[in-house]
């Protein structure tokens, strides 16, 4: 396999056409290849959608992390529709439907693919990360630290299966506890082994995904954080261990951000953008008002769009297009419908007194002033701006002041919307930023997407078909 300095980021279940007024959401598996041999860990997130702090660990592996030995293959979403709604199963636990599910169930197509996945002959080990409440605790404490608790446990099923690879599920599990123990922020945080015992007669653990894996030569775990944490201090216990068995397995790892509980939350405030219609319009949704108004939308092609992180989502909702970044509802875009224009690529812009030439789906930060340089048949609209009697404002200059707050992009008033027509269909899209606090660096103005993830995108692919813890 070709090695890559950054992800390979295949979606086999992805948002079919990204139209999401006839497609359900439907998960991806996203499988970070490094080219060198050596073992494949299976990382399954969001089975239960109010668990925060495992599916979005499981997104910051897939943009945040690179492999450079064996495999890591992600599916950080797959109840997405119970994420989307932060409900535990919108259809009931899809995590007691592995022993057996009807084929009238509306998650049974799910269940069936990640079984396939889990079965894939690649597959050495499997992860399922969850939030559970309390703290688990061997012997009772109190109401919150007991043997009935989840939270801050690693799960086995049993203390070993009889295979050649990673068979001493046990011995993996301490030490995994151990290497996260030896991280804690507060002694309360501690983790412990949790075996079900699910072979001797737990008839509801034997209904679970890693039951499932275990019963067919799989070595699979679960692994909890306590709900008693925000999610981003969830996600850094869950990469701990994470982390911990990627060294147990062998498989070589980089990460981009600092594996502290700010270096996480900051790691997942990062790429929440999306970038619309082959990039005409992109998106930094990071601090997005509640409603954007007068959204370009292609009348004939329907919504097209690539999310920066895969917990984003576009859901049509009643003349609306609600975005969601997990369960958080980010921003709704109120569209409008135009003919697209596919021959402009970009736009001439004198920024600041300085000419450049600008693709569409691009951010430029401007400390004093900018304008559009006239293109024959287009037409510039500077959403925000006006100026009577201007049906066209190329040419102009205009300020921060010259711009209405509350058509901004983002809640600070600071980043506007540059939209160009040709002859009445829409050609594209340019942000300007008058604050900076959108566009982290240099590289902002040539990409829309930053990072890891940006050279991910480019390898985003789609398939037409559809796609209180345990």
């Amino acid at each position: 396999m070709k090695k890559t300095a950054a992800i390979l980021f295949l979606a086999l279940f992805a948002f079919a056409s990204q139209s999401m007024a006839n497609s359900g959401l439907d998960f991806t598996l996203h499988k970070l290849e490094s080219g060198v041999p050596g073992p494949t860990l299976l990382v399954v997130g969001g089975i239960q959608g109010d668990e925060p702090g495992g599916f979005n660990a499981a997104a910051l592996i897939v943009s945040n992390y690179t492999v450079t030995r064996g495999a890591v293959w992600v599916v950080p979403n797959l109840n997405f529709p119970s994420i989307i709604k932060c409900s535990r199963g919108l259809h009931g636990d899809m995590n007691r439907k592995f022993a057996h599910i009807d084929p009238s169930d509306p998650e049974y197509r799910t269940v069936e693919k990640i079984k396939r996945i889990i079965l894939d002959k690649q597959v050495d080990l499997v992860l399922n990360l969850h939030d559970g409440s309390g703290y688990y605790r061997p012997n009772h404490v109190s109401q919150w630290e007991n043997p009935q608790r989840w939270g801050q446990s690693v799960i086995i099923d049993q203390e070993s299966i009889d295979v050649k690879r990673f068979g001493a599920l046990g011995d993996m599990a301490r030490k995994a506890v151990a290497e996260v123990n030896g991280h804690l922020y507060e002694s309360e945080h501690v983790y412990h082994v949790k075996n079900t015992r699910t072979r001797e007669g737990d008839a509801e653990m034997a209904k679970t995904l890693t039951y499932f894996a275990i019963e067919r030569g799989k070595p699979a775990f679960g692994v909890e954080a306590s709900k008693n944490f925000p999610a981003h201090l969830r996600a850094y216990y869950h990469l701990n261990a994470l982390e911990s068995f990627m060294k147990a397995m062998g498989i070589g790892y980089r990460r981009n951000f600092d594996l502290a509980a700010d270096g996480v939350l900051e790691a997942m405030e990062r790429n929440v953008a999306m970038s619309f219609f082959g990039n005409k319009i992109f998106l930094d949704l990071r601090n997005a008002r509640s409603r954007l108004g007068y959204f370009p939308v292609n009348k004939n092609g329907g919504l097209d769009y690539v999310p920066g992180n895969p917990l984003m989502a576009v859901i049509d909702t009643n003349k609306r297009l609600d975005v969601y970044y997990g369960n958080r509802n980010v921003t709704t875009l109120e569209p409008q419908y135009f003919e697209f224009d596919e021959g402009l690529g970009g736009v001439a812009m004198n920024i600041d007194g300085r000419k450049r030439n600008v693709p569409f789906g691009r951010i430029v930060r401007v400390t004093d002033s900018f304008s559009v340089h006239p293109e024959p048949g287009c037409r510039v609209n500077v959403i925000g701006f006006t100026k009577p009697g201007a049906t066209d404002e190329s040419e102009l200059a205009i300020a921060r002041a010259d711009l209405m707050e509350r058509y901004s992009v983002d809640k600070d008033g600071g980043v506007f919307r540059v939209e160009v027509y040709r002859a009445g269909k829409f050609a594209g899209m340019v942000l300007v930023d008058f604050l900076g606090a959108q566009a982290p660096g240099p590289a902002m103005a040539d990409s829309g997407f930053t990072g890891i993830h940006a050279e991910a995108l480019s390898r985003f692919m789609r398939e037409s078909e559809p796609a209180t813890s345990r």
